[in-house]
């Protein structure tokens, strides 16, 4: 389930057919099912995603199907700099979600990749770009001005003498770059679509630049942020790290008595899912105890392991964007979780599955991270 994906034999058939006749690889691709052509980019190296992408012949239909880490991903493969016609079609919602988990640097705004987003979608045309500033929190926005300018406003006299090497639009607000020589052609080019296109959004924003407190307008870019992370299955910090909590040794071997089977809550992945865990082919326990169970129970665990597998890209500070960060703490939570679902079945005398059963999973985790001498619990990594 973590292991590196390769290309799928229909992938790369199309692959090598784009290469020959794109119009026939194209056709073969619409021929295909929406979710068949979500689950063949998506199972694809990134590396071979965005070629993919291009191959489908309705993108509008395509784009907006990608799971938001999926998109991030084919977005970032491909650099932001070509990424302006994926994003042309991808939804608010989808691009709020790529900026949450690419544009931070632990918990705090990173202002070169937030830009770098903001110059892709300027690329995909206006339209985008307006529809990606309204899905992006006005906070996020403001503190990303404040890294790059300050502001002049022109007061209602004949006396006013802006800085030589500000910048506006109207006449009213100057914008002053922090770095001499910063031409702020990037930002430039941003605000004039919003001043021509949505005066009273542009002007809210630069006097939230002039007047909002930096510590005030941060706390609330982090709270946005974190409650839209936690819709997709990433919880804050603090809860995630719970997984590493510290069990005395005598601890270690409870079990519960009773079935505590996990809810069958689900949210939106972030990432897309092929199939639930085969007992048949994973090396780790926990899969295997999980595919001995009967097909209708297997769903609930998918998403609880899931659920665990995020805590741990949480707690061990994984950049949300990057591709590999997902299947890193998958891999790491099944093996963690697997020496505990070993330890106290074998304690007990009962099978995996019973074990698994009886025990939740994050149980699982603390039980086989407290066994394990050569694991230590991460430490905050604040940007």
């Amino acid at each position: 389930m973590a292991s590196v994906p390769t290309l799928s034999p229909e992938a790369r058939s199309l692959l090598g057919l784009a290469d020959t006749d794109p119009q026939s690889a194209r056709k073969q691709m619409g021929a295909l099912p929406l979710d068949r052509q979500v689950g063949l980019v998506c199972s694809a190296p990134v590396a071979h995603r965005t070629k993919l992408l291009s191959l489908a012949p309705e993108p509008e239909r395509l784009v907006p199907a990608l799971p938001p880490a999926e998109l991030c991903h084919v977005a970032r493969a491909g650099g932001l700099a070509e990424a302006g016609w994926i994003l042309e079609h991808a939804t608010p919602d989808q691009i709020a979600a790529c900026i949450d988990m690419d544009a931070w640097t632990g918990l705090d705004p990173d202002p070169a990749r937030f830009g770098g987003w903001l110059v892709a979608l300027s690329d995909a045309g206006e339209d985008t770009l307006l529809r990606g500033v309204h899905a992006v929190d006005m906070e996020q926005l403001v503190l990303h001005l404040k890294t790059r300018v300050g502001i002049e406003l022109k007061e209602s006299n004949d006396t006013f003498e802006p800085s030589p090497d500000s910048h506006t639009l109207d006449g009213q607000f100057y914008l002053v770059p922090h770095v001499p020589g910063d031409d702020l052609e990037d930002l430039m080019s941003t605000l004039r679509v919003l001043f021509q296109r949505d005066y009273w959004f542009y002007f809210r924003l630069l006097q939230a630049v002039n007047w909002e407190l930096d510590t005030e307008t941060a706390e609330w870019a982090t709270r946005w942020r974190t409650g839209r992370l936690q819709d997709l299955g990433f919880p804050p910090w603090e809860e995630a790290m719970a997984v590493y909590g510290y069990l005395r040794p005598e601890q270690r071997n409870d079990l519960p008595p009773h079935e505590t089977l996990p809810p069958a809550g689900e949210w939106p992945l972030p990432v897309w899912m092929p199939r639930l865990p085969d007992a048949s082919e994973s090396e780790h326990l926990l899969f295997r105890a999980i595919g001995s169970l009967p097909e209708a129970e297997r769903r609930p665990y998918l998403f609880a392991f899931l659920a665990l597998a995020n805590k741990v890209v949480v707690a061990d500070g994984l950049p949300l964007g990057d591709a590999g960060s997902l299947p890193k703490a998958t891999e790491k939570a099944a093996q963690v979780a697997s020496g505990g679902l070993a330890h106290l079945a074998e304690h007990h005398g009962v099978d995996p599955a019973e074990v698994l059963r009886r025990a939740p999973l994050e149980r699982l985790f603390r039980v086989g991270f407290n066994l394990d001498d050569t694991l230590s619990p991460p430490t905050r990594v604040d940007g």
